[in-house]
């Protein structure tokens, strides 16, 4: 079974030989991010799986963020790219909740603790957490809590 590491690199071998400058330049940037994440620390270690997906998830994060910025400065043609690199990205990230299904594990959560009202909302959070740890962005499911709470 391949690592996810070696899909990047896989994918990034696959991208430099179509010569799709997009997609070779996120994953360099990705894998150049990871071996950074490698070295980070007391000694160079191989990362699992699991924190090459925070990576990943991290990178894919920083496209959102720039993506908006771009948007909101008036600069439409690198915000449509940063959203591009993000596309390439998403393939090595797993599925995301819909709204549907996130609004249902945090009302779920809201029952199960008992919680009225915004000072609820940590305790909620850290039943919510671990359910949607990778399959939920943190700000979709603190925005989900909130809007759960508000309704109480």
């Amino acid at each position: 079974m391949t690592t996810l590491k070696e899909r990047l690199r896989d994918d990034l071998t696959a991208a430099i030989k179509a010569r799709d400058e997009l997609r070779s330049s996120t994953l360099r940037l990705t894998l150049a991010a990871v071996s950074a994440a490698e070295v980070a620390g007391e000694e160079k270690r191989e990362l699992s799986d699991d924190e090459v997906r925070l990576v990943v998830q991290g990178e894919a994060k920083k496209r959102r963020d720039a993506a908006d910025a771009f948007a909101k400065a008036g600069r439409a043609e690198q915000a449509d790219r940063e959203r591009a690199e993000g596309v390439v990205l998403a393939e090595f990230l797993p599925q995301q909740l819909s709204d549907e299904e996130l609004a249902a594990i945090v009302a779920a959560a809201v029952a199960e603790s008992g919680a009225t009202g915004p000072q609820g909302m940590g305790a909620v959070m850290k039943l919510v957490r671990p359910k949607v740890d990778g399959v939920a962005e943190g700000g979709r499911v603190a925005a989900a809590v909130k809007a759960a709470l508000a309704a109480k």
